[in-house]
């Protein structure tokens, strides 16, 4: 008796086995840890349901935007909120690759706020703060179910003289990029990006 359960074990081990062997790698490494598995289903959402995103969503993707690794600890960012659909459908009319802002319930404006840098107005670190913080929004937004896209405005000056009159930002702020978010309208899948030639050990 003990040999017939000794042996259905092992069944039953070698055929979970075979049945984690045939899982995409990504489903394999994952399955242990929330935040990775966040990390690799992130993915860019260009389409959204017609439902509005809920307050406390809302104040959790800024939470985790601001959560974000930051030069000297400067925080040099700010953040505009929007949800008013005349805002949406101007920005989308004004951005050649944020049309889908003018489909979205709300999307968010990452922006530097020259006042705080380490060196003013010739700061370069401002922008990979801001990049840092929207990384961290766009992770947040995938583990509550919404979808949302980056669609870049900083360095082009006529995207952010167009962001900034739009929303009547003042000079020392600057526009980085506009976040449309919303729920996802269908599922659309992560895209893997690993490619082991990329990686160098010690020198290049």
């Amino acid at each position: 008796n003990i040999m017939k359960v000794f042996k259905a074990f092992i069944a039953v081990a070698i055929g979970a086995a075979t049945l984690i062997s045939c899982k995409p790698m990504s489903q394999q490494k994952t399955s242990h840890n929330e935040a990775f598995a966040n990390i690799m289903t992130r993915k860019s959402v260009r389409t959204y349901a017609n439902k509005p995103i809920e307050k406390e969503k809302v104040d959790t993707l800024l939470r985790a935007a601001m959560a974000a690794p930051t030069a000297v600890n400067k925080q040099p960012w700010a953040f505009v909120v929007i949800d008013d659909a005349a805002i949406l459908d101007t920005l989308a009319a004004h951005l050649p690759y944020a049309k889908m802002t003018g489909e979205a319930p709300l999307a968010v404006v990452v922006c530097g706020d020259l006042t705080k840098t380490i060196r003013g107005n010739d700061d370069p670190y401002w922008a990979l703060d801001c990049s840092a913080a929207t990384e961290n929004l766009l992770l947040a937004a995938e583990s509550m179910g919404l979808g949302a896209v980056w669609t870049g405005v900083y360095p082009e000056e006529e995207r952010m003289e167009a962001v900034s009159q739009i929303l009547g930002l003042p000079e020392y702020i600057l526009p980085f990029n506009v976040i449309p978010i919303g729920y996802p309208a269908y599922q659309e899948k992560p895209k893997d990006k690993f490619k082991a030639e990329n990686i160098h050990y010690n020198k290049w």
